[in-house]
């Protein structure tokens, strides 16, 4: 008996109870008030009746659905002949609860429960009797307070006598071997006499080795249904499975295949419908016979190794063998590959003979079909492109079911190799230098010339290619530079170092006779100085009027050489005025001498050197103008926009330029040379570089005793918070002698490195010059900069609007501008301040006054609108009353049933 308490389950269980038939176990689960919780429960078995044949196996399941109970249900199964009285048959929870007549069975096994889940179990019945049939009931136990739901459930069986015959039909099976390609007929005899209406299905099987497949089936619908790799035989007609009488079935192959060997079985299946549901009540299997599907021989053999000469017909015989007499029709492809394998890239076919006895072939190809078992190749006008490897691939064709063909054998020869031989043309080649080069610019010509030629054939042609190589002291090795090469369609290629020259007429490759080629060299350079040597090449004309190299020969090298001094090249610069003051002209000549050197033209370029003593760019090259061997002034990396006109490179005399600055400054200070190159002239108006010379320095030393200007910046805002004005002071001291403000100006520059450190490239931020026109760059952030004199010696650099990429170091650069007592503006030497560090803060309450005030706003509408969906739903959803039914309490009682 459960005892009831609040929101708990109680279980007597199956353990704790006396022994015997009437006695269940009480299971409940009760609620406040002792209300009863549990849920219904549902037995099901398959609907309808059940149909079995002696001595098959009776598999019968049973579920329960809707059940809140123990996680394991049990069931007890009864039987019944009539339907009327039930006897004990099985259970899963009581050892002594079948009837006498079934423990016995039950201790064999015969009989048994098989639980599949928790809620389900299924009982099974092996060896069928006829004292079986009748019905069937499973329940369950229960302890439910009110019944819900069904716990028990019926089914009824009936067992038929085993009525069905099946035997491989007396018909004459298939030989014990079959060729394939041949056709074959394998026979099945299948009826039952059952008392009830049945159906039959029957299944042809394969197995070969352990595999079985299915290859076609009729179900018991009527229908046929090919097995997995038959469907396109089965539609194609090359399988049929036709009914033979009241109890015959047939299968047909109109062409047997290798993948049809293995042994045979008929399988028939007896099915039977009941109230619209197909039940399968037995199946029987008959082995019909075994397959043997024999291999066609096929064999293709050619000569192993056939030479023949260039120019010749090549003959090769394919010779087929085969134990195949039925009507088969051999398919011959010739092919031809450079390796000894065919089925290597690069293999292509020459021809084919098909089934139906067309030739495909190429014009210098022929294949015929010489005897019944023999088809020649004939390859004509053989050359070297012929050399390698025949083969002779066939495939044997029969005919199958609608017209169709089918390949039962194929074989492929071993190689044919073949070798082309050919008379190589013998001959020699000289080279001679009718024409030598005593100095630059003189004509040089060689002759390549071909003697002592044996073998000529007509269909032989001589071509020439040019060599250059330069001259080694050591043993280092040197490659070779084509310089034209001539190919046999006598079309000419220039190297890339003959290539200007020759499209400028100064190289001309030439054949004047037929065994004599020319190469000359207009104006020969001290570049052209080197070995050269040519080599004369064989070509052979082949079938399609190409031409291929069949041979080369090479001369001997010659060496064009002549002695060359060595150019020699003076340049002396000169000052004619030592000493002069800031804002005076400077002037310089250079005097220019020359050897061995021919018709030279000289260029000029002027170049300075910052002394040693100047920390801003010391020892700097700076090139300012230049003249060239045309006498066409450039000025180089004079970028002085107020003094443009303020340098002058003038050619005084052949050999002597002069270099002249106006207004000179003290930011000129340095050593200047003057750098000069002579030309020689090649051909009309080209020039070659001969000597590069470089003058002795003249120094610009300016001896003044001006002022010292520093620079230093100063803020009073180091650390700002976002938004606030930064505000930065770059203020300039002077030092020595005392200077009237009108005499002094100044260009100002502000730089940001956006790092804590200064391991960034500066940012130029703006810039004033001392014409007092600002210059801002432009920035990707919203804040913005404001630059401004204050007096003659301070400048202030504003930033306003201060955001987070504002913060870093910032420094000024100043560039001081001096009047002379000439008038004339002076630049000073660039100085710059040490930086000052700046940091930008975040005002954390304006960053979170918008969210807070956000929030705030979302969640007093969320929650007003919440009260008012609470008062409409109470007010217009909730009128009705709700009345509960009290529950009768009853005392627990058992379910038990005789």
């Amino acid at each position: 008996m459960c005892q009831s308490s609040s929101q708990r389950s109680c279980l007597k269980g199956y353990h704790d109870r006396p022994q015997g038939p009437a006695q269940r176990p009480e299971i409940c689960a009760l609620g406040a008030g002792n209300a009863t919780l549990c849920r219904g429960r549902v037995v099901r078995v398959p609907a309808g009746s059940l149909v079995r044949v002696v001595g098959t196996e009776l598999v019968i399941p049973c579920n329960v659905s809707d059940y809140d109970g123990p996680s394991e249900q049990n069931f007890d199964w009864s039987f019944s002949a009539s339907g009327s009285s039930f006897v004990e048959l099985a259970s899963t929870w009581e050892v002594g609860f079948p009837a006498p007549q079934y423990r016995e069975r039950l201790q064999r096994g015969d009989i048994l429960l098989r639980r599949t889940a928790n809620d389900a179990v299924e009982l099974h019945i092996k060896n069928v009797q006829h004292s079986d049939q009748g019905h069937y009931k499973c329940s369950t136990p229960s302890t439910d307070a009110t019944v819900q739901g069904n716990y028990e459930d019926t089914v009824q069986v009936k067992v038929l006598p085993d009525a069905l015959r099946v035997a491989a039909s007396p018909q004459p099976a298939p030989g014990p071997s079959l060729r394939e390609g041949e056709p074959f007929e394998l026979w099945c005899a299948a009826s039952s006499t059952s008392p009830l209406h049945t159906h039959l299905a029957l299944q042809w099987e394969v197995r070969r080795g352990p595999a079985r497949r299915s290859i076609l089936s009729l179900t018991h619908e009527g229908r046929f249904r090919p097995g997995p790799g038959y469907e396109q035989r089965y539609r194609g007609g090359d399988i049929r499975l036709d009914t033979v009488g009241s109890d015959g079935y047939r299968l047909a192959v109109s062409r047997a295949l290798s993948s049809d060997q293995g042994s045979y079985r008929c399988i028939v299946s007896e099915w039977i419908g009941e109230q619209g549901n197909w039940q399968e009540i037995q199946e029987k299997a008959v082995d019909v016979a075994t397959v043997v599907i024999q291999p066609t021989v096929l064999r293709a053999a050619v000569a192993r190794n056939v030479s023949v000469a260039e120019g010749k017909d090549l003959g090769l015989a394919c010779n087929i063998t085969t134990d195949r007499t039925d009507d088969v029709r051999p398919e011959v492809t010739w092919s031809f590959s450079r390796m000894p394998d065919s089925t290597l890239p690069g293999s292509r076919v020459l021809a084919r003979l098909d089934r139906d006895s067309l030739v495909h072939g190429s014009p210098h190809v022929a294949l015929s079909h010489t005897d019944a078992r023999s088809y020649h190749l004939l390859v004509r006008d053989v050359s070297k492109e012929n050399v390698g490897y025949y083969f002779c691939h066939v495939a044997l064709w029969t005919p199958g079911y609608n017209r169709s063909w089918h390949k039962v054998a194929e074989a492929v020869s071993a190689p044919a190799a073949v070798t082309v031989t050919w008379l190589e043309p013998d001959y020699q080649v000289y080279l001679n230098a009718s024409k030598v080069p005593e100095f630059s610019d003189d004509l040089t010509e060689l002759e390549c010339r071909i003697m002592d030629v044996k073998n000529p054939e007509a269909s032989v042609r001589f071509t020439v290619s040019w060599y250059y190589r330069v001259n080694r002291r050591n043993d280092d090795v040197v490659a070779s530079e084509l310089l034209a090469v001539m190919n046999g369609d006598w079309t000419v290629k220039y190297g890339e170092r003959s290539k200007q020259r020759a499209r400028e007429g100064d190289f001309i490759f030439s054949k004047e006779h037929p065994d004599t080629f020319n190469f000359r060299i207009q104006r020969t350079t001290e570049e052209d100085r080197g070995n050269y040597y040519c080599v004369v090449s064989a070509w052979t004309k082949q079938r399609n009027s190409s031409w291929v190299k069949s041979k080369d020969v090479f001369s001997k090298p010659i060496n064009i050489f002549w002695a060359l001094e060595d150019s020699v090249l003076v340049v002396k610069a000169r000052q004619p005025k030592p000493f002069f003051a800031a804002g005076n002209t400077f002037e310089m000549t250079c005097k220019v001498s020359s050897k061995n050197i021919k018709s030279p033209r000289y260029s000029v370029l002027i170049t300075a050197e910052k002394p040693v003593g100047d920390l801003s760019s010391p020892n700097e090259t700076k090139y300012i103008i230049s003249l060239d061997q045309d006498s066409v002034v450039k000025l180089e990396n004079w970028t002085d926009a107020s003094r443009v006109d303020g340098v002058v490179l003038e050619k005084v005399q052949e050999d002597e330029f002069r270099y002249r600055m106006y207004q000179t400054q003290v930011s000129d200070a340095g050593l200047y040379r003057c750098v000069v190159t002579a030309w020689s002239p090649v051909r009309g108006s080209l020039w070659r570089e001969a000597a590069t010379s470089l003058s002795n320095p003249i120094e610009i030393d300016f001896q003044t005793s001006g002022p010292i200007f520093n620079a230093s910046v100063h803020s009073d805002t180091p650390s700002v918070i976002r938004g606030d004005l930064i505000k930065l002071f770059c203020i300039i001291t002077v030092e020595g002698a005392a200077l009237d403000p009108d005499d002094m100006a100044f260009d100002v520059s502000w730089f940001a490195v956006h790092s804590f450190g200064l391991d960034k490239a500066p940012v130029l931020l703006s810039s004033l010059d001392r014409k007092g026109i600002v210059n801002t760059a432009q920035r990707d952030w919203k804040s913005s900069l404001s630059l401004e004199r204050m007096s003659v010696l301070e400048f202030l650099l504003q930033v306003h609007g201060s955001e987070d990429q504002d913060f870093g170091n910032y420094y000024c650069s100043v560039t001081p501008w001096v009047k002379s007592p000439t008038g004339s503006w002076q630049k000073e030497a660039e100085i710059q301040s040490k930086p000052v560090f700046i940091t930008v803060k975040m005002d954390v309450l304006n960053a979170f006054k918008y969210p807070l005030l956000i929030g705030v706003g979302l969640s007093t509408v969320i929650g007003l609108l919440s009260c008012l969906i609470g008062y409409c739903s109470s007010h217009w959803c909730c009128k009705k009353e709700v009345q509960e039914t009290r529950r009768e309490r009853r005392r627990l009682m058992s379910m038990e049933m005789d």
